[in-house]
């Protein structure tokens, strides 16, 4: 955790969920509302849906702390790209935030840092908050270049006019997502301290000291409270996690017992 910093964990459901998950964002959001939300209230709630379920999460998130986001957006406005969707629409749908860089659309889509770093001004453009992902693959970290991968995304992938306000950082791990490794909190609080310098070095230090990074990769109820307590991370990205009520919640109670 970092001081001063409210926690965000976000929730990212990737090509999962029909009409019949919703009670799944249903429970989710009671949980915040009874109980939850009371005993955590510094701890912020988003849930990332396709966009087929944005409009009917955003509906039934409306009367809760928690908010709906997008998992994905075009560079462009609008325009003939057939099957995509923009920044624009999804706030148009009522999202407040939406992911970028994603590692699955790096490696699936030969998405690059330029790509990223457009696509979160788009999010801007449209009044959206972007949550920006970097992280290394397994051969990187294993030829002792994660930190050098995570040198050149922050500075390829986020904007040099990026806030707290507008952007959330999200470290994961590419290794590590959906295959239930996980790194030591070492292995964390080395790459999230080490993204905090880039961010300071990129942005000044006053930025950086308050910009959410958030860990993501294999988060369970299990792990949760021995990663959100290390130095630096100031929330999570869940996957697989984040499409079952009772899990979501089990990560976000994780702060009750963080000191």
């Amino acid at each position: 955790m970092t001081p001063g910093i409210r926690p965000l964990v976000a929730g990212n459901w990737k090509m999962n969920g029909t009409s019949a998950s919703l009670n799944e964002l249903r429970m989710i959001g009671n949980g915040f509302m009874s109980g939850l939300d009371a005993e955590t209230a510094e701890t912020e709630a988003l849930v990332c849906v396709p966009a087929t379920l944005l409009s009917r999460a955003v509906e039934i998130l409306s009367r809760t702390p928690v908010r709906a986001g997008g998992e994905d957006c075009h560079i462009k406005e609008s325009g003939a790209f057939t099957g995509c969707v923009s920044a624009e629409m999804l706030k148009d749908a009522g999202a407040s935030h939406v992911i970028v860089g994603h590692s699955e659309c790096r490696e699936q889509r030969s998405e690059d840092d330029a790509i990223v770093l457009a696509k979160a001004s788009a999010a801007w453009r449209a009044g959206l908050v972007a949550i920006i992902c970097i992280g290394e693959t397994k051969a990187e970290r294993e030829a002792g270049t994660a930190l050098d991968v995570l040198s050149r995304q922050v500075a390829g992938s986020v904007p040099p006019s990026a806030t707290p306000a507008n952007t959330v950082i999200a470290y994961e791990p590419v290794w590590a997502i959906g295959t239930g490794l996980t790194p030591t909190a070492e292995d964390v609080a080395e790459a999230h301290a080490h993204i905090r310098q880039k961010l300071a070095e990129a942005l000044g230090a006053a930025v950086a000291g308050k910009m959410r990074i958030l860990y993501g990769g294999s988060v369970k109820a299990s792990n949760a409270v021995e990663l959100l307590g290390v130095k630096n991370v100031d929330g999570a990205l869940v996957g697989g996690a984040s499409l079952k009520a009772s899990d979501f919640l089990a990560i976000a109670e994780a702060y009750q017992n963080i000191a």
